[in-house]
């Protein structure tokens, strides 16, 4: 049960919901995660949160996904932040020398300073949106149900895989 969970207990009481929307702090919430799979699987579990116990945040668009960067390329007198490898391609190129590339594990690894960059006024964040006509608690039952085998297979039939060219190139020539 949710009331047994400190963090989301925590969340409630810091957005002051635990009474309904009409003492909500913030006129936006943004969930910040990190950018792997385990930061995409924490955001997953937060949106169900709100989807399944307040989702008249999500139908009001309060509630957005904040993009974090992935990489950071930079020489000495420019530094760019990169969402996608696409974008990390397009900035050692335009850098000259060899720029210096950081790949960012996680949220803590980004310095407060540098942090404060992507939380400004034109930070990149979605917003969190239920179409019309979707019913949110079947899409909760199928996606976070006791359906496992149904959904494993879903997941298997439409997984897309992307394989960087370059890391297969290096690592063939690693190899080699």
């Amino acid at each position: 049960m949710v009331y047994e969970n400190e963090e989301f207990n925590l969340l409630q009481h810091a957005l002051n919901i635990e009474e309904g929307m009409e003492g909500l702090r913030f006129n936006n919430i943004v969930i910040a995660t990190d950018a792997d799979v385990d930061g995409m699987h924490i955001r997953l579990l937060i949106m169900t949160f709100f989807l399944q116990f307040f989702p008249d945040l999500v139908k009001q668009e309060k509630v957005y996904v904040l993009e974090t960067p992935l990489f950071r390329v930079r020489d000495k007198k420019e530094t760019i932040y990169c969402y996608s490898e696409t974008e990390k391609k397009a900035a050692l190129k335009k850098l000259s020398g060899k720029p210096e590339v950081t790949r960012f594990k996680g949220l803590g690894e980004i310095s407060p300073d540098e942090f404060a960059q992507f939380i400004s006024t034109d930070m990149r964040k979605q917003l969190m949106r239920v179409e019309h006509g979707d019913h949110i608690q079947q899409l909760l039952e199928y996606y976070m149900g006791k359906n496992t085998m149904e959904r494993q297979t879903f997941i298997i039939n439409n997984l897309v895989v992307e394989i960087d060219k370059d890391e297969e190139l290096e690592e063939e020539l690693a190899v080699n």
